[in-house]
């Protein structure tokens, strides 16, 4: 989804915590044309100083947002926040046909610039809050990772962003603890 791989471009060193580590993609110039192709978001310039403040500003409002519902609370002003992001990327409305032939509407982006980036990143985020369950926004139960993911599993009960990764090693760390305190 857009909205989380938004939220996931700040790299956490999620083996060691080893801060040093951490990586901004934002900042990034490969990752990012690569993360707009991926997302079907136009080929644009590398964003400048005052765009960059504004996409990492976005970015932890996103953060914030994920954070207070897995913590159980409401979002504050949520939409207030969201809507000039949204507002400073127009849309057309196109009507076309999709595979099966039924009509759908298109909504196409005016502009190639990061003002229509930032739009689409924060109407991700906002309908996926309006469609799919909010309990099951999630944070990497990893304190040195905390890369934000849905759970889609079953039975709601994903606590990593990846089991063989974060997973297993909590559960290495986990284990290490035990027999440390045994002996």
């Amino acid at each position: 989804m857009l909205w989380d791989d938004f939220i996931n471009s700040y790299w956490r060193d999620w083996r060691t915590g080893d801060k040093t580590k951490d990586r901004d993609r934002l900042e990034d110039s490969e990752w990012l044309t690569s993360w707009l192709s991926a997302h079907g978001l136009p080929a644009i310039p590398d964003p400048d100083s005052a765009q960059l403040h504004e996409l990492k500003k976005l970015r932890g409002c996103l953060f914030d947002a994920v954070r207070e519902i897995v913590d159980g609370k409401e979002p504050a002003l949520l939409p207030e926040r969201l809507n000039p992001y949204m507002a400073a990327g127009p849309v057309m409305r196109r009507a076309a046909t999709d595979e099966e032939g039924r009509i759908k509407v298109a909504l196409l982006p005016l502009r190639a610039d990061w003002e229509q980036v930032m739009a689409e990143i924060a109407a991700s985020f906002a309908s996926a809050l309006a469609e799919k369950e909010e309990s099951r926004f999630r944070i990497c139960d990893n304190p040195d990772c905390l890369w934000v993911y849905y759970d889609d599993t079953r039975n709601r009960s994903k606590r990593y962003c990846d089991d063989k990764a974060c997973g297993n090693l909590m559960k290495v760390r986990r284990f290490r603890a035990r027999k440390k305190a045994e002996q």
